[in-house]
């Protein structure tokens, strides 16, 4: 039979230098900073709202939550909310996808057609005072409106945008808490 003081001694882990301690911590937050930017990269990222094109689902200053992985292994969908990027520009922009590859679209009256039906949009409280004839999207493209179209820089002034300009699908709003709430 062990006695007590050698099964003390059989627990007792060796003391680590204290070399092999900072590596050990140089390594596990490399790990984490790696691993955040992945999840930036592929997964999700925030993003604040500057202006008001997207007014009234989304306001200036909130913070939205973003998803990027849906875009990954799909892709975009009609009057998906995006962040966006226009050409020659590096600023991200917010808008909705209001045209895919092989729609038609066009603006008359304020109102959004399209494939030549009139779109119900209860997120627009200011309708356009201008008009756009006919586009159809190209394969590959997307056609994108703020929701405030009467003060919104989009594919009705910048063309459309192309897949890769597409950078991820807006979900919720997260900040300021008050207005927390999720984005359709």
């Amino acid at each position: 039979m062990e006695t007590t003081k050698a099964k003390k001694e059989k627990r007792k882990k060796p003391k680590k230098s204290w070399q092999r301690e900072l590596l050990e911590w140089v390594i596990t937050l490399g790990c984490a900073v790696a691993l955040a930017l992945l999840i930036r990269a592929f997964v999700f990222e925030p993003f604040v709202v500057k202006g008001d094109s997207m007014n009234d689902t989304l306001a200036n200053s909130e913070v939205m939550f973003t998803t990027k992985f849906d875009y990954l292994f799909g892709e975009p969908q009609r009057f998906d909310v995006v962040i966006c990027r226009y050409p020659n520009r590096d600023e991200n922009f917010v808008k909705r996808i209001v045209g895919v590859p092989g729609d038609t679209v066009a603006v008359r009256d304020g109102f959004l057609y399209v494939n030549g039906e009139i779109q119900e949009e209860p997120y627009i409280t200011y309708r356009p005072r201008y008009t756009m004839e006919d586009y159809t999207v190209q394969p590959g493209e997307y056609f994108v409106l703020g929701d405030n179209r009467a003060s919104s820089n989009d594919s009705h002034l910048v063309g459309p945008l192309s897949r890769e300009q597409i950078v991820s699908h807006v979900r919720a709003v997260f900040f300021p808490f008050g207005s927390i709430r999720g984005i359709q």
